[in-house]
């Protein structure tokens, strides 16, 4: 798994931010409400989000994997590239607000939010480090259309390990926008839905999908048997 993948969801992350504000910027700002330990509250929240998010990104490096060693390497390998590139596309767009065309991945993951979210309940309100670490566990399930598109790369890596790695990285990524949003609340949450920093993130993050699409393209040309 080259290292820059790590990096671009890194990146991913940290331009996705502003959908992360708004996503969870009402449960972080909660956190707020904790008292002289609110940043220790922050920091555990965002521990446990990230920490689903490597398990969830370990699942599917697995899934990939399985899939793999299951199938012709090549082809299988190039259409999970191809796909974690249109959802990296979709999501620029999806940013930019130019479509909806996330908002039915975020339906799949509906189905298992609803067992989840009355768990949340018990965590509620945060006051201790006990209380804000495994609600951020349980919120990192929460549908959200930028983590499946973290995912779609993830399902490329090849190894639940670089699956989890990929994962921690975007997470790392969306860290400080929440760290933020927890410390300046609702004035974030205002400078999240701004137009022009929403279209500029999401064409930066349109172009690792063309990158990516372009890339993909130029390695298929050069096995091709026509190719000079």
């Amino acid at each position: 798994m080259p290292e820059s993948t790590y990096l671009a969801l890194l990146l991913i992350g940290l331009l996705g931010g502003t959908h992360c504000v708004v996503m969870c910027g009402g449960i972080v700002a909660a956190l707020s409400m904790g008292g002289p330990a609110r940043s220790s509250l922050h920091l555990a929240y965002n521990a446990g989000r990230i920490v689903s998010y490597a398990a969830a990104g370990a699942i599917v490096g697995a899934l990939g994997e399985a899939s793999l060693a299951l199938s012709g390497q090549l082809p299988l390998r190039s259409a999970l590239f191809l796909l974690a590139n249109l959802m990296l596309i979709a999501l620029g767009l999806y940013l930019m607000g130019l479509t909806r065309a996330l908002a039915f991945t975020e339906r799949f993951g509906q189905k298992l939010w609803r067992h989840l979210q009355p768990l949340t309940r018990h965590f509620l309100p945060a006051r201790s480090i006990r209380q804000a670490f495994p609600l951020g566990l349980l919120w990192g399930w929460l549908p959200c259309g930028l983590v499946y598109s973290a995912l779609a790369t993830a399902l490329t890596s090849g190894s639940a390990l670089h699956g989890a790695g990929l994962m921690l990285a975007f997470g790392a990524g969306t860290l400080p926008n929440l760290l933020l949003a927890g410390l300046l609340a609702a004035r974030l949450q205002a400078y999240a839905r701004n137009r022009t920093l929403r279209l500029a993130s999401g064409t930066l993050i349109l172009g690792f999908g063309v990158w990516g699409l372009i890339g993909l393209t130029r390695l298929l040309i050069g096995r091709s048997p026509f190719a000079t």
